[in-house]
């Protein structure tokens, strides 16, 4: 487990290398007229965070707190890890190598490039491109910078948390979107039981779903519109001991939502987002959460790094 003190000890260090992401105050209800008894609620704009996404917290903290060899670090991603890992080794003078499966979205392979890491694109799915950042692990003696199932990765991840607990305080649930969970865990253990977090992941990526079903970590579909930042396969060994403890409820939102509440964040409130950082908004659209009177939810934004013209 993660303390809240291990975790303010990690934003210190972090801190002047990533971005304190702003929060929003909106009437949810505006999202969507159909669903005009929906109450206000808090939105956390991690697609501001430097690399596009809420993933550069957990890269620097992996290349600040870690001894890093000459060979320098290597990271399996679908796109937006790959994308921070890049941007902090680029911050930092660290050569870095990373791996992205085919279905990475055409604009992340790009940004990799653009930051000047040794871009590899191989596999269909991010399993494939992890296994070929293990072999170049072990040939090249560089430091694996994992996606979500490491401590440093989860403790950076957590600064969300302790940033969203200071800028809104007094909430009562946060909707966290979920692939292999690093995020999610890192949420979770700031908050440990003192705010209800609950999990969204699409029902063609349910790797915590299957998780929870199964009493482990176990292969689940990878599919889904948000293949490329929340189908990893399964979710994390050290991350599932993490939601067990801390995570209320896991939900599953289809395509369909997704998308629609992509659309929804940009036409009400000017919010991009990228399909994978749309499905805490989902589940309230579609009714698979459904909120008490009164009760406070915030929505963790969690990325954007797309083409503007999937915004529509």
């Amino acid at each position: 487990m993660i303390s809240r003190d291990d975790i303010r000890r990690c934003y210190d260090t972090i801190r002047p290398f990533i971005r304190r992401t702003p929060v929003v105050e909106v009437s949810l209800g505006d999202l969507d007229e159909t669903a005009a008894d929906l109450p206000g609620g808090t939105l956390k704009l991690e697609q501001l965070q430097c690399a596009g996404a809420f993933k550069a917290r957990g890269a620097f903290t992996n290349l600040l707190l870690r001894q890093v060899p000459p060979a320098g670090v290597v990271a399996a991603s679908g796109g937006n890890h790959g994308v921070a890992v890049a941007y902090a080794a680029h911050r930092l003078g660290i050569p870095a190598k990373i791996f992205v499966p085919t279905v990475s979205a055409p604009t992340k392979i790009e940004r990799i490039r653009q930051l000047g890491a040794d871009l590899v694109v191989t596999g269909e799915r991010y399993a494939d491109a992890l296994a070929a950042a293990q072999e170049w692990e072990r040939r090249s003696g560089a430091m694996s910078v994992h996606a979500y199932d490491q401590r440093e990765t989860i403790l950076g991840q957590a600064t969300l948390g302790l940033e969203l607990a200071e800028q809104a305080p007094g909430l009562d649930t946060v909707l966290v979107p979920v692939g292999g969970g690093g995020l999610l865990a890192g949420v979770a253990s700031w908050f440990a039981g003192d705010v209800r977090v609950i999990g969204v992941e699409p029902e063609g990526a349910p790797t915590l779903s299957y998780a929870r079903a199964a009493g482990q970590p176990v292969d689940a579909p990878a599919g889904s519109v948000a293949a490329d930042a929340l189908a990893p396969r399964r979710i994390g060994e050290l991350v599932f001991p993490i939601t067990q403890s801390y995570v209320d409820d896991v939900l599953l939102v289809d395509d369909a939502s997704i998308l629609g509440a992509q659309r929804a964040l940009w036409q009400a409130f000017r919010v991009a987002a990228e399909p994978a950082a749309s499905v805490g908004i989902a589940a309230l659209l579609s009714g698979t959460y459904k909120p008490g009177p009164g009760e406070r939810v915030a929505v963790v934004i969690s990325g954007a790094n797309m083409s503007p013209a999937q915004l529509g």
